[in-house]
């Protein structure tokens, strides 16, 4: 057991990910499990609605039709097992179809249904329960409007299924490296006190969730990344200890390097000292990444501690309507024309509101693009003369959108010159979707795990104590020896996301001598300074700074920075996916020589 390597591979990073991914890992020499990461809350609401319409839906369709039927034959001759969270709010709808996909092949693949995160039913008593949400304290949402109740659940029910004897694992709402983690307690027989296993089986997971993100994909170095039309998904070779080697199928594009492994690790991971899972609590700031090979690198030293008594349960709920488009204009002072048709359409839809007794916009936007309006105060460019104007509003009820969007067009022959557009159908309003999460005792969801015609029920609680929060780390010295400014990019890597209305920026040196430099430079206040526009005094925003020792690296958590995060938001970035960009051009000083060499 211990020499035992288990080999992943990532086949799927969000619904809508490219098809040839499963043809392209069943390549991978003696390749064990294919897994597949198809949801985020706003993905779940999407699969609610799709279900309210029918029954037979609510899943994710393109997992039978693009990734399993091409494939089932081959995948049954190499003996590849798979686990997928595909099934969303309705994972027996998608074992169903999967089964008579695989019947009508004339194949003998047995597919397991993990169920119990879906607690729709239980909405009436949870609102009743007087429920805070987690991060704001805000109440529960009225009942009528939740789209979908899902507790985010581990690794041991999909564990339990394939020891079962499954060949395919369909789940609904799994935290997302649940289904690498699954796969390795099953060939492993890692028990729930192998706490630092489950921590580097969970880091696996989290590399390979994303997909073609760990293999080059989204990377600061994105000009040494070659054949990104064909980029290779990424594969963890997993050992007994947990330690793993993250790389790529030969003869693909992309690249897997210690920076893109890094930037991936810290890709949407709060504080991490606290990485909190249903299986165990992880420690990732003494994690180890080393180059041993091209295209290989190995992944050592995180730790854990044991798992919450409790599951993450994400609700959505609808709230209000939003709708916005772009428009572009060139010329001199094309910022000006642009701003002053956005106030005019604005001007224009208040006026109609008043006339016919409407609310007026409970938030609007105007989002300059081409004069570097994410950059807020550090913004290098003035008058620009070709510029898109991002316009978005949210109101009460959907016709006060669509006053928005009809005066936008009304208003095309009264604008100032030098209007242009892509012609195309006028947008819709669509319903603003936020996310109100909580936690709730393991006890209060019941799961169970369906095989042809056996369903069994699976308690997924721990006799574990919980362990207090690690010591922090202590803080770096600040060098003496700062002269001369180079832009952060030089000095280091950086990845940027979302976690509902948070957004994080990892920040990892490019070697362990940088990051003192980095240290004094990037403070909490800085990095404030930096995304002030972002975080305006009544959103409670604010900035916290993690160290991760292990990897030379900084996170930093941005909370109330996205507008209500997702389709919750009007922004041009809702989810942070850039925020990392405007980091990397901050002045950091260093010593001359280091400048020179830089």
């Amino acid at each position: 057991m211990a020499d035992k390597v288990v080999r992943v591979g990532g086949a799927s990073g969000f619904w809508g990910d490219a098809a040839r991914a499963t043809a392209q890992l069943i390549s991978v020499d003696a390749l064990d499990f294919l897994v597949y990461d198809y949801l985020a809350e706003v993905t779940m609401s999407i699969m609610a609605r799709a279900r309210v319409k029918n029954e037979a839906r609510g899943y994710a369709i393109d997992f039978i039709s693009a990734a399993m039927k091409p494939n089932l034959t081959a995948i049954a001759a190499r003996g590849i097992k798979v686990v997928s969270n595909a099934g969303g709010v309705n994972p027996e709808a998608c074992a169903n179809a999967l089964q008579l996909e695989i019947h009508a092949q004339g194949l003998k693949l047995k597919v397991a249904c993990v169920t119990g995160d879906d607690l729709m039913t239980h909405v009436p008593e949870l609102a009743a329960r007087g429920i805070r949400e987690m991060f704001s304290a805000a109440t529960f949402p009225p009942i009528e409007s939740v789209l979908s109740t899902n507790a985010y659940l581990g690794a041991f029910p999909i564990a339990k299924a394939l020891a079962m004897g499954a060949d395919i694992v369909v789940t609904g709402r799994c935290v997302d490296s649940a289904v690498t983690l699954g796969a390795c307690i099953h060939s492993f027989g890692w028990e729930r006190d192998d706490f630092d296993q489950l921590a580097m089986g969970s880091l696996a997971g989290h590399i390979l969730e994303c997909g073609t993100q760990t293999t080059g994909g989204n990377f600061t170095d994105w000009e040494t990344v070659d054949g990104i039309s064909s980029m290779g998904y990424p594969v963890a070779e997993v050992s007994a200890d947990g330690t793993f080697v993250c790389t790529k199928p030969d003869n693909t594009g992309g690249l897997v390097n210690i920076g893109t492994v890094s930037e991936q690790m810290l890709y949407e991971i709060g504080d991490p000292q606290a990485y909190i899972l249903p299986d165990v609590i992880c420690d990732f700031s003494t994690t180890r990444i080393k180059q041993i090979g091209e295209n290989r690198v190995l992944v050592t030293g995180a730790t854990g501690r044991p798992a919450p008594d409790t599951y993450k349960v994400s609700t959505t709920y609808a709230d209000e309507f939003r709708g916005g488009t772009y428009l572009t204009f060139y010329g001199d002072d094309a910022e000006c024309k642009a701003r002053a048709l956005g106030n005019a359409v604005f001007e224009a839809s208040q006026n109609t509101f008043r006339e016919n007794g409407l609310a007026d916009f409970s938030e609007t936007s105007i989002e300059i693009l081409g004069t570097e309006s994410q950059y807020g105060a550090f913004s290098a460019i003035n008058n620009s003369r070709e510029v898109i104007m991002k316009i978005a509003a949210k109101h009460p009820l959907e016709s006060g959108v669509s006053i928005l969007l009809r005066e936008v067009v009304g208003l095309a022959l009264a604008t100032p010159p030098g209007l242009s557009g892509f012609a195309g159908t006028r947008p819709s309003p669509s319903p603003v979707v936020r996310l109100f999460s909580f936690t709730i005792p393991k006890s209060d969801v019941h799961l169970q795990i369906r095989l042809d015609e056996a369903t069994i029920r699976f308690d997924d609680r721990s006799d574990k104590n919980l362990d207090a929060v690690p010591a922090p780390h202590p803080q770096l010295t600040t060098p003496q020896d700062r002269e001369i400014d180079v832009p952060l990019i030089k000095l280091a890597w950086g990845r940027s996301g979302d976690k509902g209305d948070k957004a994080n920026v990892g920040i990892i040196a490019r070697k362990p001598e940088y990051l003192p430099y980095i240290s004094a430079a990037l403070t909490e206040e800085v990095v404030h300074k930096r995304f002030a526009h972002f975080l305006p005094p009544n959103s409670g925003g604010s900035v916290e700074r993690f160290l991760l020792p292990g990897i030379h690296a900084f996170n930093f958590l941005l909370h109330n920075s996205l507008g209500g995060g997702g389709v919750a938001s009007i922004r041009n970035d809702p989810q942070g996916k850039g925020f990392a960009q405007l980091l990397l051009c901050c002045p950091v000083s260093v010593p001359a020589q280091l400048a020179e060499r830089l």
